[in-house]
């Protein structure tokens, strides 16, 4: 789930927009205009670059892709000519406002070379390696191919391990093809980085945070060290249920997880499997997570029970099903519009459901993978996504909104400040309002007819935990690779190796099969192909349960954290608009102490959520030894 990257594509001259610096010494007044005038370009640029953009993950083919890499080629262009002017106002004394937008005009640039030639080559490699993965397909012996949403599905699905290890090994192929192009993109961004003053890309992408990159790095560790231990334990927990389902398949003798075992294609999120490692003491056994999918289907279809008597009628057609698939996922934004409503927030415009791809096209190849997009940084909101009827999009649904929702809150800073107050931010939004997805709001709008006693809360914990705790070493493992390998610390040739010896110290999972330097595992996973900071997704899962926690106390919720849902109160809703509306006007951490009174990355209210869970599996795993 991501933003789209918009200041990376423009369609004006630049030539129109970067001035001759005058030999006068420069003034407040003049370092002003300029801001003025980079605002005004680079909001044009946002929005021409994000029209081409969606057009180019929407309408998947050459012509798309070269308009994009075009239009990429020059939004670089115009930010490394606007970083090179605002230079000259680095030794004036200015505002603090002002002082803020240069730095972040400073350390937001692309890693882009400033030769022509190769800004040209990186951004062509840049349109051709997200294409790529779009493109991307697995066709078995009998020449049926899945693209990466039916992999996904087949991978949550099925429980039959020699299948899951055909279908993991097919879809990860996807990658080699990409090797050569990304290590040569790499080398290309690096040039970038280098050229502004940064070590590296990654030195670059952690310049961002309002700290140093060093310190930025100790921030991330400080919060993986508070988390780690509950991790351990429900990897200890998952291993011993998978042996017991697998046997030998899922048994290594190095303590790994098989990485198809756990119902994703990436082994990043795991509650696909808590059939297979749900409790099975009885007095919890009988309390299940809400099956939400069944109960979705049955509320859309009483909703409007014309569509969905299509699919009874034997000769329903192609088009008929589009329009029930249609219908199904807009009610499905529904429910997350409808929260965010609930808090005080005006309803989405008519134009995003004008404009959003809700279901994949039946006639041509596009990006699935959920984004929100802001095409206009004003009003034009929009999601992209090929929306099913189940649990993992009723939380992705909410996901996304809270890009837009955030996108729209600061459409009045300046451009510059247009922007979460650190990209974690940005993706905490949403996923702060789907922990408020308990049992409670799920009876209030009608989606199940009772609240569980507090005893039903291990069952409801684990499976949260299978995606929110298992996520975090993923994400931590995946840029810890990227930045070694833009700081030189992982060579080309040990691209793969690097990858897997990662994933085993921070995941403790392992390929299915023997990978080698011809396979390029990376490359499966569309942040690497499409260049997009991971870093900002573990951030997130933490932030996400420090606004929880904020919004719950501002409701008056009392009891048990995992327990509250602030759905309805306006009271969370204006202390999660002020948040909102600051966007990165000021430094993070003075944005996230007005929000929840600290000003760090603190995983405390995550360990508080989970705390009768953790102590739950120490027991369980003390028990099994």
């Amino acid at each position: 789930m991501r933003i789209p990257s918009v200041l990376l594509a423009c369609s004006l001259v630049v030539s129109a927009v970067a001035q001759k610096p005058s030999t006068a010494p420069p003034t407040v007044a003049e370092a002003k205009a300029f801001l003025d005038r980079a605002n005004a370009a680079l909001l044009k640029a946002a929005t021409d670059g994000s029209h081409a953009e969606w057009l180019a993950e929407t309408y998947i083919n050459e012509d798309s892709e070269a308009t994009t890499a075009l239009l990429n080629e020059q939004g670089s262009k115009l930010s490394l000519d606007l970083i090179e002017e605002s230079h000259r106002f680095d030794k004036v004394t200015l505002p603090t406002e002002m002082r803020r937008q240069m730095m972040l005009l400073q350390v937001g640039a692309p890693a882009a070379p400033h030769d022509p030639k190769l800004l040209a080559e990186e951004t062509r490699l840049a349109a051709s390696l997200t294409g790529a993965y779009g493109k991307g397909k697995y066709c078995d012996a009998s020449g049926k191919c899945m693209g990466v949403d039916d992999v996904d599905t087949f991978m949550a699905k099925t429980r039959d391990a020699n299948e899951l290890t055909k279908v993991w090994v097919g879809w990860h192929s996807v990658g080699a093809p990409m090797r050569k192009d990304y290590e040569r993109f790499i080398e290309l961004q690096n040039i970038g980085a280098k050229e502004q003053g940064y070590k590296d890309t990654g030195d670059l992408w952690r310049a961002g945070y309002d700290m140093t990159p060093a310190q930025f790095s100790a921030e991330v560790n400080r919060a993986w060290a508070q988390l780690e231990p509950l991790y351990r334990e429900l990897h200890t927990y998952v291993r011993h249920r998978l042996i017991a389902k697998y046997g030998a398949a899922a048994d290594r003798k190095d303590g790994m997880i098989p990485a198809q075992l756990l119902g994703n294609t990436w082994a990043q999120e795991w509650g696909n499997i808590y059939d297979v490692v749900a409790p099975t003491d009885p007095k919890l056994a009988q309390f299940k997570p809400v099956n939400l999918e069944a109960a979705l289907s049955r509320q859309i279809a009483e909703k409007d029970h014309r569509i969905f008597k299509i699919t009874d009628s034997p000769g329903a057609g192609s088009d008929e099903l589009q329009k029930q698939k249609l219908a199904a996922a807009e009610d499905m934004v529904k429910y997350g519009e409808s929260f965010f409503t609930s808090l005080g927030f005006q309803p989405l415009p008519k134009t995003f459901w004008e404009r959003s791809q809700f279901v994949h096209p039946r006639d041509r190849d596009v990006v699935c993978h959920a984004s929100a997009w802001d095409v206009d940084q004003v009003e034009d909101l929009r999601v992209k996504m090929c929306i099913e009827v189940n649990d993992d999009y009723f939380t992705t649904v909410h996901h996304e909104l809270g890009h837009n929702f955030y996108q729209r809150a600061y459409n009045q800073q300046p451009m510059i400040f247009r922007s979460g107050a650190n990209d974690g931010f940005h993706e905490a939004i949403g996923d702060a309002i789907a922990l408020s997805i308990t049992p409670s709001y799920l009876k209030k709008i009608g989606l199940t007819d009772s609240e569980p006693p507090a005893e039903a809360d291990i069952p409801l914990q684990l499976r949260t935990a299978l995606d929110k705790i298992a996520f975090l070493p993923f994400a931590l493992a995946l840029d810890t690779w990227r930045w070694q390998v833009f700081s030189g610390e992982i060579k080309p040739a040990d691209y793969n190796k690097a990858w897997w010896q990662l994933r085993e110290k921070y995941q403790g999972v392992a390929p299915p099969v023997e990978r080698s330097e011809a396979d390029f595992d990376p490359g499966a996973k569309m942040h690497v192909p499409s260049n997009v900071p991971y870093v900002r997704y573990f951030l997130a899962r933490i932030y996400q349960f420090q606004f929880y926690k904020a919004m719950c106390d501002a409701s008056g919720y009392k009891g048990p954290l995992n327990r509250c849902s602030f759905y309805g109160s306006k009271a969370a809703g204006d202390k999660l608009n002020t948040m909102l509306m600051a966007g990165q006007s000021q430094p993070w951490q003075q944005t996230l102490k007005t929000m929840t009174g600290s000003d760090h990355l603190d995983a405390g209210p995550m360990m508080e959520y989970f705390a009768p869970l953790y102590n739950w599996l120490k027991q369980q795993n003390a028990a099994a030894k």
